[in-house]
């Protein structure tokens, strides 16, 4: 193509030059020289400057061929930065800014779809919700971070057949149903090796022009378990509250309907009082979750002496721990004594802790008050020598009204006195946690930053 161009080129100059010169010589030749000879004349007068002419008007025009040309090849390994260089007035000219114009705006919109893409996957990365996408023929064209782990699937899945890849049954027939452009109605399914998370699936065709399936699960397992211990808490108030209320009422009535002697009318009224003010300490153990669910009770950060904290709690439960003829010991050495935090919340903290260990524990049984120093933290440990906590429920005692085995039947209290520790602990930035004993009973730790 460029040597044809070239010749092309060279015959229009090499013409031109000649007949010029022709033309030339038939005006002013009027001598003996024939028409002829002065063709011949012109013909070598004209050859050099056509053949100059030629090579110049080649050069020029190869030279903008090989700067188009490697134009063309920066644009086609990715770099589309505009160039700088003219590509003339000519036709050739126009056509290359055409291309130009026409490449550049391409390049915008590879650009648009690249950015557009990346959001896309950034989302469906940090979506906590599976995303599976189907093709027309059932081939896996994306599945995000929170899918694979679902349905225990990874990234060599995509192009694959989703019948190869989903083990399902259910979502297979969802997704089989959605691909045949059927319309598919939400389901709760469980997942997981043991089954123990719960999903809702949802499958929807994609529509024209490309068609396929797209899949999205969502894990309802805490939702439920929520649900479950709301379910729970209701129950459970519902019936601390009926046990007294049942009480008082059948007592009171005993007094309406006869006056007993005085000796059985104090016993009444004493039963009652009591009743009373069990119930009294439930609504205000209640209120006081609630305020620390709501974050109401904001800390006031002292230095705090763990053994005077100690001593505290068991004056106070003196009496309960006499009538079990139970001991309490102390350990704290030196360097655990002293403790940023707030008094009050610290007194109920062990409180709440030492009362459940009196209470499981059996008669003449030895509560032992610990604190140790490991680093920038401080333990607290209480242990009682009870019939311990089953493997299964550790994790679980501090949530509200959470009963175990019949071994360890709540003997009194409200039943949210655990609850009640885990939220104190957390407001001072700790964790909690329960342990059994090698030599039986159950340990308390509470860990607290000092």
């Amino acid at each position: 193509m460029r040597l044809s161009l070239r010749v092309r080129i060279f015959l229009a100059a090499l013409a031109g030059a000649a007949l010029s010169v022709v033309t030339v010589s038939l005006v002013v030749g009027g001598g003996r020289a024939t028409v002829g000879q002065s063709a011949l004349l012109a013909m070598a007068l004209a050859l050099p400057v056509a053949l100059l002419a030629a090579w110049a008007l080649s050069r020029d025009f190869s030279r903008r061929l090989r700067a188009i040309a490697e134009i063309a090849g920066r644009y086609a390994s990715g770099d589309l930065t505009r160039p700088t260089y003219d590509y003339g007035a000519d036709d050739t000219g126009v056509v290359a800014r055409m291309l130009d114009a026409a490449v550049q705006a391409l390049g915008r919109r590879l650009q648009e779809l690249s950015r557009d893409r990346a959001r896309m996957e950034a989302i469906l990365s940090g979506m906590v919700e599976g995303v599976l996408v189907l093709d027309r023929q059932g081939r896996v064209q994306l599945v995000n971070r929170a899918a694979q782990t679902m349905l225990h699937v990874d990234v060599s899945a995509i192009g694959r057949l989703y019948l190869e890849v989903i083990r399902h049954p259910d979502i297979s027939a969802r997704l089989t149903a959605a691909l045949r452009g059927d319309e598919v109605e939400p389901h709760e399914l469980p997942l997981g090796r043991d089954g123990s998370r719960l999903f809702v699936a949802r499958a929807a065709p994609v529509g024209e022009p490309d068609g396929g399936a797209v899949l999205v699960l969502h894990d309802i397992t805490d939702l439920r378990r929520a649900d479950q211990i709301r379910r729970d808490f209701v129950a459970n108030v519902s019936h601390e509250l009926r046990t007294p209320l049942t009480a008082i009422r059948g007592y009171v009535e005993a007094l309406g309907e006869e006056l007993p002697d005085p000796d059985e009318t104090r016993r009444f009224v004493e039963i009652i009082a009591r009743h009373t003010t069990r119930m009294e300490r439930l609504v205000t153990d209640l209120l006081r979750l609630a305020r620390l669910d709501a974050k109401q009770e904001a800390p006031e950060i002292v230095p705090c002496d763990i053994q005077q904290v100690f001593n505290a709690v068991a004056a106070d439960l003196a009496p309960a721990i006499t009538l079990k003829r139970q001991h309490v010991t102390t350990a704290v050495p030196p360097e655990a004594r002293t403790i940023d935090a707030d008094p009050a919340k610290l007194h109920d903290i062990v409180r709440n802790l030492v009362e459940n260990a009196v209470n499981y524990s059996p008669e003449g049984a030895n509560v032992c008050l610990e604190a140790v120093r490991r680093e920038d933290v401080v333990d607290i440990i209480v242990s009682d020598s009870g019939p311990g906590i089953p493997q299964a429920d550790l994790t679980r005692v501090f949530e509200r009204f959470y009963r175990v085995d019949k071994a360890r039947a709540r003997p009194g209290g409200t039943g949210l006195g655990l609850a009640i520790v885990r939220h104190l602990v957390e407001l001072h930035g700790g964790s909690v946690r329960a342990e059994n004993r090698p030599e039986g009973g159950a340990t308390f730790t509470v860990t607290l930053p000092c």
